[in-house]
């Protein structure tokens, strides 16, 4: 897992903290068989692929469509808010994880490419910078990694962010 730079500029520093939160989504997934990655913990209905699915769709959709790059089709409906963390009977893990991996690619492709000062729309019409959606995600991720530890402890026992050295 990379270490945010201590003396690192903004974008760099901006970069690693989300990184260091992304790279926790698929060490939640490993070790796991479908059913478990599958297998909704808490009463709202809450499962690792679930939580993976969610934030392949946030990537894309606050990095590339915020900034009119294209995307894939996304799992968002306004009349289905729990749509993004549904797994369908269709879906399998490794779609899913294969996802979340174009998501990231896709949204790290827009990182390198704008200053922080670039604006795009977001979906609720004002105008966002870069900084301000590295920020979102990085709340966004982190807050579903901590998610994510808890689910999967509740699997199977397992805690941690990352893999001790």
């Amino acid at each position: 897992m990379k270490d945010v730079p201590f003396l690192g500029d903004e974008k760099e520093s901006l970069r690693a903290s989300l990184d260091r939160h992304r790279d926790v989504v698929p060490w939640k997934l490993g070790g796991l068989d479908d059913e478990q990655v599958r297998r909704r913990v808490t009463p709202s209905g809450t499962s690792l692929l679930g939580l993976t699915k969610h934030l392949a769709a946030m990537e894309y959709f606050w990095f590339c469509h915020t900034f009119g790059r294209e995307t894939e089709p996304l799992p968002l409906a306004d009349d289905d808010p729990e749509m993004d963390l549904r797994i369908e009977a269709g879906e399998t893990t490794e779609g899913i994880v294969a996802f979340y991996e174009r998501a990231r690619a896709g949204a790290d492709a827009v990182i390198a490419e704008l200053d922080l000062d670039a604006t795009g729309t977001a979906w609720f019409g004002p105008r966002v910078s870069l900084r301000w959606v590295l920020i979102h995600m990085i709340e966004e991720t982190a807050r579903h990694a901590g998610h994510m530890d808890v689910v999967r402890e509740l699997i199977d026992g397992a805690t941690g962010d990352h893999v001790r050295d």
